[in-house]
Parts: C-alpha cells; structure tokens; sequence
C-alpha cells in the first residue's frame, strides 16, 4: 500500500468529521425543536402533540405530519409580548455591543501598541474573569451595586450623591453586568488584529502629512475591521438570548427574549410556543452572520 493511500484515509476522515459533528449536534437537535414549534400545547407528558410513532405505521406518521401547523408562529407575529421581548433584546444586544465597542477598542489598541514583553501580562489580565464562575461574578455585582453596596458607598465618600442612588432592578445594572461579561470578547479579537498590523503602514501615512486622527481614521481602523466584525458578532448574537444578566440586574418590566423562552418553557410549560420563539430568534440571529459573510467575501474579490 502506497504512502498516499495511507495519509489519505485519515485525511478524508478528518475533513468529513465537521459535517458529521453539525448534524449531530445543530441538525438533528434543530429538526425535533422544529417539529415541536409546529405541535400544539396539551396537558400531557410530553406536553405537545401529534406525537410520531415509527410503530404505528405510515398511515399515522402521515396524519402526524398533517396535524402539524404555523399556529404558534402566528402566535409570536400577532401578541405584543413576544413582538415587544424580540425588540427589547435586540435594543438591548445593539446598545450593549456599541458600549462594548466603545470601550474594546481603545483597550486594544493601547495593548496592541505595549512592548512585547507587556502585551501577555495584558492579555492574561483580560482573561482572568473567566477563571471564576460566570454566575458568581454576576452576583457579586449585585452586592456591588446594592442600596449598602460598595458602589454607594464610594459616591457618598467621594461626596457625588447626597443619597444612595438606586442601581439594582434597573437597566442601567443590566447594562453594567453586560459589558463588564463580555468585555473580553469583544478586546480578544480587536487586539488579535491590531497586534498583526503593520507599524510601517501608519509612519508612512505620518510621513506624508496626515495628523494621528486622520491616521488612525484612515489606515488603522479600516484595517482592524476583521476584528471589529467579530467582535460585534461574538457579543452581539450572545446578549440577544442573555437570560442571567437581565434576570438577576433588570427590572421585570419589560422582558428580554431569553426570559420568555425560560418562562414558556418552565412555567407555561407551553413547549411548542417557546420552541416556535427560538426557531424565529435562530433566523433572527442568522441575519448579522450572513451580512458579515458577504462582506468579507467582497474584501477578498476586491483583494
């Protein structure tokens, strides 16, 4: 046997692995998700039906497949609580990824630019959050920003506020608990670009007269857009289905998307309904993905 029929076994192995992996894990899971949005709600167990049973024949699997219908999508078109829930979590997800941005970027070009022997002690200080719990550092915030908390406590010393200023239950805390956890996300990726960068480009655009805003407007972010893409991506498609954060900081006031599907499902135990939200929340979320898609193939054929 040749040395390249040896190597190429494995090789094709390897390449098919990945599609098998996606039908495993993301096909066959969305396909029983999206039989059930198409279900009606009874109180049984499993509380949705019709129900597919192999044994009964093809006759029942055909009149299982007739019983399905679009109901619990209309549903989610027509009622004000679910238009409202995907409205609020996308003004929530765009708001928090600008603040994100905002703040991201200066953090990672300021390491970017650090010596090289100061740029892993940063990177090591970026990660450290993620060492503890993701659930412990959201409580902590909450004793943070508490009435008695520690938030307060340094306003009233510092003589800003007359009273303690009330944080918890609002969004304001909901929007402190979202940047401050995916911070991170957002630095990584812009840093990973700006590191690669070449110093050259941005002395020549001095050399020739440009000022450092305009240097950096013209030459460092358009060429640190990569990262700026996804980082936008891998903080916004997370906060739009966030759950933990809105639930233990926000008020209950108006509902984020991730808080109704945790409601239907375990209080309403209303399964099709809140597998019907997450089908239209996917493609919902498919959207920024295929944007971002195209526009990196158009800088390749303009490359």
């Amino acid at each position: 046997m040749s040395a390249r029929r040896i190597f190429a076994r494995p090789a094709r192995f390897a390449a098919i692995a990945p599609y098998v992996w996606m039908v495993l894990f993301f096909l066959v899971p969305f396909g029983f998700v999206l039989k059930i949005s198409l279900s009606q709600t009874v109180i049984a167990q499993p509380p949705y039906e019709p129900l597919f049973d192999l044994t009964a024949g093809w006759t029942a699997i055909q009149a299982a497949f007739a019983a399905l219908s679009i109901d619990n999508f209309r549903l989610l078109a027509s009622d004000d609580l679910y238009v409202f829930a995907y409205l609020r979590s996308l003004t929530v997800a765009l708001t928090a990824t600008g603040l994100l941005l905002l703040i991201g970027y200066p953090i990672a070009y300021g390491m970017a630019r650090l010596p090289k022997r100061w740029q892993a002690v940063a990177m090591v200080l970026v990660i450290v959050p993620f060492w503890t719990s993701f659930l412990i550092r959201i409580y902590a915030w909450i004793n943070i920003l508490q009435h008695d908390g520690l938030l307060n406590q340094i306003l009233l010393a510092l003589r800003l506020v007359s009273q303690p200023v009330v944080w918890l239950s609002t969004d304001t805390a909901m929007y402190i608990g979202i940047v401050y956890s995916y911070l991170p996300f957002m630095i990584l990726p812009l840093y990973a670009t700006l590191a690669r960068m070449e110093p050259a480009l941005e002395e020549a655009a001095s050399d020739l007269g440009a000022p450092p805003w305009q240097v950096f407007w013209l030459v460092t972010f358009p060429l640190s857009l990569p990262g700026v893409g996804a980082g936008v991506l891998l903080c916004f498609i997370p906060i739009v289905g966030e759950f933990v954060i809105p639930d233990l900081l926000a008020g209950s006031n108006s509902l984020m998307i991730g808080q109704t599907l945790w409601l239907e499902f375990f209080t309403n135990k209303d399964w099709p309904v809140a597998s019907a939200a997450a089908i239209l929340l996917l493609v919902v979320l498919l959207l920024p993905l295929l944007f971002y898609e195209r526009l990196q193939r158009r800088q390749l054929e303009e490359r």
